[in-house]
C-alpha cells in the first residue's frame, strides 16, 4: 500500500533506549530532517474553511460589535415598569386616562404572572432541580463507565501488543541463536576445509618431491 509505514521497533523487547547519547542522537536526526523538510502544498486544503462565526446568534453578534467598538453597555430599561400619568396637555383627555389605566392593568397582570411563577417555582422548583441533578449524576455515571471501558480496551490493546512483542522477541532470539550457531558451524567448516586444503597441498608437494627423487 502506498504510503504505508512499517514500524520495525519492539519497545517491550528492544534495549538501549536509555543508553547515554541515544536521546541526543535521535533529537539531532529529527532536527536535521526538520531542516530539510519543506512542505510543497497546504496539507489542510482538503478540510472545509474554518467558520469562526457559525455559533454566533444575532444577539451575540451585536454584543461583539459593541465590544469591538468600545461602546458602553445599554442599561436595563425600566420604562415598561413605569406608570406615567397623561401629559400636562391631556390631563382632561379621557382617552389618555384610559390608556394610562390600560397600562396599569397590564402591569398588574404582569406582576400577577410573576407572582404565580414564583409560587410555582417555590412549590415545584426543588423537585425539578432534584430531577435535574439526578439526570446529571446519571450522565456522569455513563461517562465514567465509557471512560472505564475505553481504559479497559486500551489496557487490552497494550497487553496484546506486549504479548505479541514478547512472542516476536523470543522468536527473534531463537532465530539469532540459530543464526549464530550456523555462522559458527560455517566458520568451523571453512576452517576444516582450509586445513584439508593445506594438507592436500602438502601431500601433493610430498608426492611430487618423491616422484622427482625416483626419476633422479
Amino acid at each position: 500500500m502506498a504510503g504505508e509505514v512499517v514500524v520495525d521497533a519492539l519497545p517491550y523487547i528492544d534495549q538501549g533506549y536509555d543508553d547515554p547519547g541515544v536521546r541526543e542522537a535521535v533529537l539531532s536526526m529529527v532536527e536535521e530532517e526538520t531542516r530539510r523538510y519543506r512542505p510543497t502544498k497546504n496539507y489542510l486544503e482538503h478540510l472545509p474553511a474554518l467558520n469562526l462565526h457559525g455559533f454566533e446568534t444575532d444577539i451575540m453578534r451585536t454584543e461583539f460589535e459593541r465590544l469591538q467598538a468600545r461602546q458602553p453597555m445599554e442599561m436595563l430599561s425600566m420604562k415598561r415598569y413605569e406608570l406615567p400619568q397623561p401629559l400636562s396637555g391631556k390631563m382632561t383627555d379621557v382617552a389618555a386616562w384610559n390608556e394610562c389605566v390600560d397600562n396599569s392593568l397590564a402591569q398588574l397582570e404582569h406582576q400577577a404572572t410573576r407572582i404565580a411563577n414564583l409560587e410555582l417555582m417555590s412549590k415545584y422548583g426543588c423537585e425539578a432541580w432534584k430531577m435535574y441533578n439526578s439526570l446529571l449524576v446519571q450522565l456522569l455515571h455513563q461517562a465514567q463507565k465509557q471512560l472505564q471501558d475505553l481504559r479497559k480496551q486500551i489496557q487490552e490493546v497494550n497487553w496484546e501488543r506486549k504479548s505479541s512483542q514478547k512472542a516476536a522477541g523470543e522468536k527473534l532470539r531463537n532465530l539469532e541463536a540459530s543464526w549464530v550457531g550456523l555462522v559458527s558451524k560455517n566458520y568451523e567448516i571453512e576452517r576444516a576445509c582450509a586445513e584439508l586444503e593445506k594438507e592436500i597441498e602438502s601431500m601433493k608437494k610430498c608426492s611430487k618431491a618423491a616422484e622427482n627423487k625416483e626419476r633422479d
